[in-house]
């Protein structure tokens, strides 16, 4: 293995683990978690709803602070010190019983997921094309699969011998250990617009209407995304002769979801970045639906394998876009597509939360998720109509003699 094929190894692992700590740990801990933290510490159906739309809005604003952020020093430092935060936070949701305090250690580990997804993920596209590998991000994602299924199994196993205070505390001790190698091997970034082969790194962003559809399809991916992660375990829970297989499911997903990404970086090659986008949405609509219509876990657990598989693609086809259209300061774009994204993650978990408080049952987050990705799937088939009538349209002026 050459030097170069080293170093590629050490930045995708860095951003593996990044992912790793600031999402599967200081984001995803919570899902298996909040049926503990409802039995043991008090937590009721509406307040675990608003604590995770807290955790969202925290993502929220971090993205808005993305796609302000030109610098690539200033987004290195700030990936740096989302790391810490987010062991921080973690570590802070055991200190306390207090939903107030609660609602701000979500918001503030919010912040550090989108220091490692968006900060974190553009640096590594930026170092990729600029040393000429593929700008793909497949095996990057491969961190948030992993970190959702560690947690779920690490809930599964801890839940015997621990209570659901001490089990954060070991979560943040974790997120020690995989922060090390995130901070370490991820080298500073290069200001220069070259590549290291000497060619010029050219911003083409899309037309503005494109990207207001495209930010309306990813704001319902957000929807379509956020009631099944934030509250699948407690509501496959509840579901008839499933008691306590709410974590089996999670983990499911999250096996699913870790080499995902590298599926649909094939599969997009293939078909297309928008076909594909199409593609995975109507799988995430069978995903999400298929526990609360088919009952029983062998449904449960195929609509894990769904929806695992495809969220995460959709996330990884639509940031691997905004990254191309950006090459020389990826998370530009990144940081806006994640407003839009962050916006519907605050609104799902708060619309579920009161529905549940309401009806006494998550599940009914599961249909609104569902028609909302429908909408979505609509959108992007009309992205996919402007490609093609775009693309018609150039070759048609490239046919026009001089």
């Amino acid at each position: 293995m050459s030097d170069e094929q080293k170093q590629r190894l050490k930045v995708l692992s860095a951003g593996i683990l990044s992912l790793i700590l600031v999402l599967g740990i200081a984001r995803f801990a919570y899902t298996p978690l909040l049926p503990l933290m409802q039995q043991q510490a008090g937590l009721g159906l509406g307040e675990g709803g608003v604590l995770a739309a807290w955790n969202y809005a925290g993502y929220l604003c971090g993205a808005l602070i993305a796609s302000l952020i030109s610098d690539l020093v200033l987004k290195d430092r700030l990936y740096r010190i989302g790391l810490v935060v987010a062991v921080v936070s973690t570590a802070a949701m055991g200190l306390t019983t207090n939903p107030l305090l609660w609602s701000v250690f979500r918001f503030i580990a919010g912040l550090s997921s989108a220091a490692g997804m968006l900060l974190g993920t553009g640096l590594i596209l930026n170092w990729l094309i600029r040393h000429q590998h593929r700008s793909e991000l497949g095996i990057h994602f491969a961190g948030i699969g992993l970190g959702i299924a560690g947690c779920a199994a690490a809930v599964a196993l801890m839940t015997q011998w621990f209570d659901w205070r001490t089990q954060w505390f070991i979560f943040s001790a974790l997120g020690v250990l995989v922060l090390i190698p995130a901070w370490r091997w991820l080298p500073p970034p290069d200001r220069t617009s070259f590549t290291v082969g000497g060619q010029k790194m050219v911003d083409s962003p899309p037309g503005p209407a494109f990207m207001r559809i495209f930010m309306a399809a990813y704001f319902c991916a957000g929807v379509g995304y956020v009631v099944s992660a934030t509250f699948i375990v407690a509501i496959i829970d509840k579901l008839p002769g499933l008691a306590g297989r709410g974590w089996l499911v999670f983990l499911v997903l999250g096996l699913a979801a870790a080499p995902a990404c590298i599926v649909w970086d094939l599969i997009a090659r293939r078909i297309g970045d928008l076909n594909s986008l199409i593609l995975a949405y109507g799988l995430q609509i069978g995903g999400i639906l298929l526990p609360v219509l088919a009952g029983g876990l062998i449904p449960a657990l195929l609509g894990a394998v769904l929806f695992g598989g495809t969220f995460i693609g959709a996330v990884s086809l639509v940031l691997t876009m905004a990254g191309r259209y950006y090459p020389t300061r990826p998370a530009k774009m990144m940081g806006r597509m994640t407003i839009a994204y962050g916006i519907a993650q605050i609104i799902g978990p708060a619309v579920t939360g009161w529905l549940a408080a309401l009806r006494g049952s998550y599940a009914d987050g599961l249909y609104l998720a569902a028609a909302v990705m429908v909408v979505g799937t609509l959108l992007v088939v009309v992205l996919k109509g402007m490609e093609i009538r775009d693309r018609a349209g150039s070759a048609v002026t490239d046919s026009d003699p001089v």
